[in-house]
């Protein structure tokens, strides 16, 4: 996977979330914590993700093939949509059945400093894992503000991981608050009511990165840079006097696709256009390396008629 794969992210937080995952399944049994069971249920939904978003970065790797001409690039964006979908979905789904049993059926908690305890070690390895997410993201967002980055970044994985780690930081908050308020008031209810809060927040950062991701799955244009600079190498003013119309298109979050009908002088023989053709080409991957399939069609350029209006009849 490239570096703009945050693969250094995905890792770290693979690594938090399994730690994490036992640590509150261990404080679960012993406190009988329906919010603490939530929590472990959605981390190992999440070390499920990351586990999913390098499997799918391994195999956009794959070579083009006869019945794939373009390649496996878009696995990427496959598995990143089933993260969003299953794995979030099926995370916030359980947490939200939990919450509601629990306020149906509350109880105290018993060794109530299990939960305590798994909740700041937790909120300690999501934020080391949510500041790595963090760093790699500014390495490649440039002036981006988050909001724009996650809406617009090509590559999945890093608003994957960073909406993971920020929905948990914020559920072991509310987990927290939940066990909290149950210990105070010596009603479990609290801890149902934290476990709620829990499932709604998974299923809403779901609802996000489905629609993001589902956006990459039909197919996005290059970026408004990318375009230009596109634009900008295949014209020459020489031999391609401008572009009549272009097309791009991602075939993965590193592979761009070009298709644009070029105009070519009209008295210039099929040699010198073809020449002209493998420079516009080449000064395009010179200018924009992610552009790896270019097509280019020569053409006439024409003035479009522009028409006069009739005047109105007497």
């Amino acid at each position: 996977m490239s570096a703009s794969g945050g693969t250094k992210a995905i890792v770290a937080a693979l690594c938090a979330n399994l730690a994490i995952a036992v640590s509150k399944f261990t404080a679960a049994a012993f406190s009988g914590s329906s919010s603490m069971l939530a929590e472990g249920v959605h981390s190992v939904a999440d070390s499920g993700n990351q586990a999913l978003l390098l499997l799918g970065g391994k195999r956009a790797k794959r070579a083009a093939s006869e019945e794939h001409p373009f390649g496996y690039g878009r696995e990427r964006y496959i598995y990143a949509f089933l993260v969003s979908i299953v794995l979030f979905t099926v995370g916030g789904v359980f947490a939200l059945y939990e919450g509601v049993e629990k306020i149906r059926h509350p109880h105290e908690l018993e060794h109530w400093y299990w939960p305590v305890g798994v909740l700041v070690f937790a909120i300690i390895a999501e934020a080391f894992s949510f500041r790595t997410a963090i760093k790699e993201s500014n390495e490649v967002r440039g002036g981006q503000s988050w909001t724009q980055f996650v809406r617009t970044a090509k590559a999945p994985e890093l608003p994957v991981v960073l909406l993971e780690d920020l929905g948990a930081l914020v559920g072991l908050v509310l987990a927290l608050g939940g066990v909290g308020m149950a210990l105070a008031t010596g009603d479990g209810v609290w801890d149902g009511v934290g476990t709620l809060c829990i499932g709604v927040l998974l299923v809403a950062i779901a609802i996000v990165l489905a629609a993001e991701t589902k956006s990459l799955l039909l197919g996005e244009a290059g970026s408004k840079d990318s375009v230009a600079r596109i634009r900008e190498a295949i014209v020459d003013g020489d031999r391609v006097t401008r572009i009549i119309h272009m097309r791009t298109l991602h075939l993965g979050p590193e592979e761009l696709l070009v298709a644009a009908k070029i105009a070519v002088r009209h008295d210039d023989d099929a040699i010198t256009i073809a020449r002209a053709i493998d420079e516009a080409e080449t000064r395009v991957r010179a200018a924009e390396p992610i552009a790896r399939v270019i097509y280019l069609e020569p053409d006439i350029y024409r003035e479009q008629p522009t028409e006069t209006p009739t005047p109105p009849q007497a």
